[in-house]
């Protein structure tokens, strides 16, 4: 890791330890340096205007002043550039029109010179994306999912059958580079995986859903975990 994203990393692992702060023998474990790299790191937020506190003897530590007025974010521009790929890579996948805002909203909140960085390493990344379902489509199974309600559908199977049907949302799943709206087909009354680039037209409708649960789906494999963003 650099030195400029340990910065970045270090500053957020302050703001997780809390008031209590935490010791510099324990952040070099974190990251995997020296206790002095720690402390001269520690120093180094401190004269750029972080709010860094030090306590010293035992018992002793570093953490961020409590009500000190933190940053609303703080990324390096690798991490930055991380988030730009992920979004630009799948415009496919659930919400990806609200989380290519999301990204843009977090570029704009970042300091002129980590966001100039991240623009130029932006460029040296190439994304070519499969055919996708229109931007109504993938909007109206959204929608249903939030909402849960049913949703019609007019899908074409791989075996070139079209038909139209009723369905009542019960997860999004992405499975080797293809993204499935997974839910009870009131047509077949049935549990069905439906390739979201195969939905023609979705439409919400008024009727509830009936409450299928995401345990009627299925274990999922093994590699498979939800998107909520915490490890494990």
């Amino acid at each position: 890791m650099k030195r400029a994203e340990r910065l970045h990393a270090l500053f957020e692992a302050l703001r997780r330890h809390g008031p209590r702060g935490c010791s510099a023998e324990r952040l070099a474990r974190e990251f995997g340096v020296s206790v002095r790299t720690i402390k001269r790191d520690l120093a180094a937020l401190e004269r750029s205007g972080a709010p860094v506190w030090s306590r010293p003897g035992p018992g002793g530590g570093y953490g961020l002043a409590a009500g000190a007025s933190l940053p609303p974010v703080s990324l390096s521009p690798s991490q930055a550039v991380g988030l730009m790929a992920a979004v630009a890579a799948a415009p496919d996948a659930p919400y990806a029109d609200l989380a290519s805002a999301g990204v843009a909203k977090v570029l704009d909140v970042l300091d002129p010179r980590t966001r100039a960085r991240a623009e130029l390493l932006a460029g040296r990344i190439w994304v070519e994306p499969g055919s996708v379902a229109t931007r109504a489509t993938r909007s109206a199974l959204e929608e249903a999912m939030v909402e849960q309600r049913v949703v019609r559908i007019r899908y074409t199977s791989g075996e070139g059958v079209t038909t139209t049907r009723d369905v009542e949302p019960v997860l999004f799943a992405g499975r080797n580079g293809r993204w499935y709206l997974v839910g009870w087909c009131r047509l077949r009354d049935a549990m069905r995986w439906f390739t979201v680039s195969r939905v023609e037209r979705a439409t919400v409708t008024q009727t509830p859903c009936t409450g299928h649960a995401v345990a009627e789906v299925g274990e999922p494999p093994a590699s498979a975990r939800p998107v909520h963003g915490r490890a494990g």
